[in-house]
């Protein structure tokens, strides 16, 4: 397992609630606008990292590795065996092969932060 400790654990949380986005998702040219700007390089310096950083996971995982960004969560590969279905069409029976599903679990930090309640503004002294 190679894992990577995150000086700021809530920089990515920060920087999705500095800059929302429009239409409940964010694009990845979005994201790297946004990481440009947080990190003061340019949007190509930006592109470059999040492809590295995208594709150093990617090859990780296809080596059997998982990667740990503590407070944040994990990548890993769960292993699906092999099972019977049905065609929903015909109805006939057919046998899913088993495949490799990329997957992520949300750590502790990252969990508790997008939970987070706005507390209520206190209320004055009643007289």
């Amino acid at each position: 397992m190679i894992s990577f400790s995150l000086t700021n654990q809530y920089k990515l949380i920060k920087l999705v609630k500095v800059y929302p986005i429009k239409g409940g998702f964010m694009t990845k040219n979005e994201f790297v606008k946004v990481l440009a700007k947080k990190t003061n390089i340019s949007q190509e310096k930006a592109k470059e990292f999040l492809d590295a950083t995208l594709s150093t996971i990617v090859e990780t995982l296809k080596s059997g590795d998982s990667v740990l960004f503590t407070g944040f969560g994990s990548f890993y590969v769960s292993n699906r065996a092999q099972r019977k279905g049905r065609n929903p069409q015909t109805g006939e029976a057919i046998t899913i092969p088993a495949f490799k599903l990329p997957a992520f679990k949300v750590g502790a930090v990252f969990k508790e932060e997008i939970n987070k309640q706005e507390k209520p503004a206190p209320k004055g002294k009643k007289k």
